[in-house]
């Protein structure tokens, strides 16, 4: 494969992912794709300072992934993780509830050693990503800070990975609010992309639409640059016969009284739509919707799953351009 140079116009698919979910897929179109044909557009309101770090869990989800340094068997982390700096911090009495394995840990640090000589956070992706050896855009929503905020049903306020991790996601979720979006701007290099004749789709990975999509949709622009780009925009379900492949989704759907179903995530994104993609075990449901819909497997087990699910995507979306 001929590689391109960073920042080409190469880039034919934008895709927008969380973490674990999203990332499977992100994978899956990595691998079917030439080098730099794809974007990845990732939320950064999990991101949170911890023990003075700057840390990014669904930038380095992707970015894992994508280099194939993810943990498989955990979800998140790095393959082959040590665990002395943790095991230490408990010994000494440290916060030890978000676990940063010595190699996580390294990551973290050289972001904030970045961060702290001037670059954006865009730059210091890039820069990490070349390092692992990743070929595709990872591109931060923003360069500027926006935080996922969990309001919950006694009234507290817990930033997300205090609610998903310290606290397990237990507490009720009344509705989330995204601290700094309306001051945020949007990632320039998403904005030039989406103004890029030469993109050909755009596919909204199966990521959380409350935590993981919605955050990138609240700066301002880019919900709007979405809706006036000519290419087709599909959707990949994160619920399967009315249950969550990863995280609290459905947890949190059922919470605020909306369906668990896959019906209530296309409603999150009906006015940008083109296409929605939906599992097999929920195809009775294909007909309740206005847009055009593919049924196929959407459960990525193994690496072949992922990579099935990307080529029927991307074939939904030529027929849709057709």
């Amino acid at each position: 494969m001929v590689q391109q140079t960073a920042g080409s116009t190469s880039t034919r698919i934008l895709c927008l992912s969380g973490g674990i979910g999203g990332a499977k897929l992100a994978l899956g179109l990595y691998r079917i794709l030439k080098p730099r044909e794809l974007a990845v557009l990732s939320n950064t309101g999990d991101d949170f300072e911890h023990f003075g770090l700057y840390i990014s869990p669904d930038l380095d989800t992707v970015m894992y992934t994508l280099a194939g340094e993810n943990n498989i068997e955990q979800g998140w982390g790095r393959a082959g993780e040590t665990w002395t700096f943790i095991e230490q911090m408990q010994r000494l009495g440290g916060a030890t509830w978000f676990r940063l394995g010595d190699g996580d840990l390294a990551t973290h640090l050289r972001r904030t050693e970045l961060l702290g000589q001037g670059k954006s956070l865009g730059e210091v992706t890039a820069e990490l990503c070349r390092h692992l050896g990743v070929e595709a855009e990872l591109l931060p929503m923003s360069d500027d800070p926006v935080r996922t905020v969990v309001i919950t049903a006694d009234g507290r306020e817990l930033m997300f990975q205090h609610y998903l991790v310290r606290e397990l996601a237990e507490p009720v979720v009344r509705e989330f609010r995204f601290v700094g979006a309306d001051r945020a701007q949007p990632n320039p290099r998403l904005l030039s992309l989406l103004q890029n004749p030469d993109l050909q789709a755009i596919v909204i990975c199966p990521s959380n639409p409350f935590v993981s999509i919605d955050p990138m949709l609240e700066v301002p622009g880019i919900r709007d640059a979405l809706k006036a780009c000519p290419a087709p925009i599909v959707a990949v379900s994160p619920i399967v016969g009315g249950q969550a492949i990863k995280g609290p989704l459905a947890k949190m759907l059922a919470e605020q009284q909306l369906p668990v179903n896959a019906l209530t995530v296309a409603g999150c994104y009906q006015d940008l739509l083109s296409g929605f993609v939906l599992d097999t075990q929920d195809a009775e449901l294909a007909t309740a919707l206005q847009i055009p819909v593919r049924v196929t497997n959407t459960v990525m087990h193994s690496l072949q799953d992922r990579e099935n699910l990307a080529q029927t995507v991307l074939e939904f979306t030529r027929e849709l351009r057709a």
